[in-house]
């Protein structure tokens, strides 16, 4: 547990003691999503640092007294790094939050070398997903019941293979706990009204943007509409993947995160981390 930001959080790293000629990245979850649900992703990522915190309400960060927006939990975010000694990152978010992920490397240019946005989207300025996906994912019971998950598993998330992937879905829920209710809440008012669109063009940043083309939250075409706002960017499109391929296409997303952030960097970066 952290104190930053006045607030409690829960806050996991990986391998910042060791020596790497790679920064760490700072990773933001998604809605809901407890440290737990990425884990294996920082642990695949064996050379390189890894930071990630559970959201106010979330895992086992204690629920949030007050509301907070992008730009205070970006900044809570920027005491987390300072406690941990950490002064340049990777930043990377997935889905909610990508749209976070983007706002920090906004807030705090300084601190943040690349940018890697997973499954996410501009913010209000979106094309909404599947309306059959989108109602399950606002039923709690996609955190708790494994016949739930074993039913809607496919509508919900996408992505899923030809033996019904039952390893995906029992190896997620188990690494599930459910939010709060106010945790809950207080981020889907988080980015009520939010979008970084028109600050996406100034965004001095190389961007990897990977979408699954089975996303049935987060479809493929607001991948393009990143692409297209960010003049740094590259799109990569996991075939097959839905919106957990972080996790389903482990292996396919861990090389593509590798090529892009060990790829040398830029002269431009290299004044902008000077």
């Amino acid at each position: 547990m952290i104190e930053a930001g006045g607030r409690s959080l829960r806050v996991a790293h990986w391998r910042l003691g060791e020596k790497s000629n790679h920064p760490p990245i700072l990773f933001f979850n998604g809605i809901g999503a407890n440290i737990e649900a990425v884990a294996p992703l920082a642990e695949m990522l064996t050379e390189r640092g890894f930071v990630m915190f559970d959201m106010p309400g979330t895992g086992e960060s204690p629920d949030p007294v007050m509301p907070y927006n992008p730009f205070t939990m970006c900044w809570t975010a920027s005491q987390v790094l300072d406690h941990l000694g950490v002064e340049l990152c990777d930043v990377m978010g997935v889905s909610w939050g990508g749209a976070m992920a983007q706002h920090f490397a906004l807030q705090h240019p300084k601190r943040t070398r690349r940018l890697v946005l997973a499954a996410t989207t501009p913010g209000m300025l979106m094309v909404p997903g599947n309306p059959a996906a989108l109602s399950k994912m606002a039923d709690p019971r996609r955190y708790i019941d494994p016949e739930f998950m074993n039913e809607h598993f496919a509508t919900l998330y996408g992505g899923v293979d030809r033996d019904g992937a039952a390893h995906q879905k029992d190896s997620h829920i188990g690494r599930l706990k459910p939010p709060s209710p106010r945790g809950y809440l207080y981020q889907l008012l988080a980015m009520l009204g939010w979008t970084s669109l028109p600050a996406l063009p100034f965004l001095s940043k190389e961007v990897l943007i990977m979408m699954g083309d089975d996303d049935q939250i987060v479809p493929l075409i607001n991948g393009r509409i990143l692409a297209s706002a960010i003049r740094n960017s590259q799109l990569k499109v996991l075939k097959g993947g839905g919106h957990l391929f972080l996790l389903t296409h482990a292996d396919e997303s861990v090389e593509a995160l590798r090529d892009f952030l060990d790829a040398p960097d830029t002269s431009e970066e290299l004044g902008r981390a000077a």
